[in-house]
């Protein structure tokens, strides 16, 4: 099933200069593997060690923070859109 990902600016020398790119995934976990898949090193930027989303970054599906869902196991079907979006701060 093709899920649309939003690539944040930052993480588009993985992807060859692409804003969006598709993969196929059941959950959000799976997400992260398929575009490690297709673009290697990515996950490093995405994930800590323990393979845990960083902590600044964000994950929405379908404008939908997976912290207020199911964290990476965020459930995914065909269409859905996926946003990663960099935490924003300041003061």
């Amino acid at each position: 099933m093709a899920v649309k990902v939003l690539i944040p600016t930052p993480l588009q020398k993985f992807t060859k200069e692409e804003a969006t790119v598709e993969c196929d995934a059941t959950n959000v976990a799976g997400l992260i593997d398929a575009l490690e898949a297709n673009y290697p090193g990515i996950k490093a930027r995405l994930c800590d060690e323990q393979g845990a989303p960083r902590r600044f970054l964000n994950f929405y599906v379908n404008s939908e923070d997976i912290r207020f869902l199911d964290n990476t196991d965020t459930a995914l079907s065909d269409g859905d859109e996926v946003s990663i979006v960099p935490a924003v701060a300041g003061g």
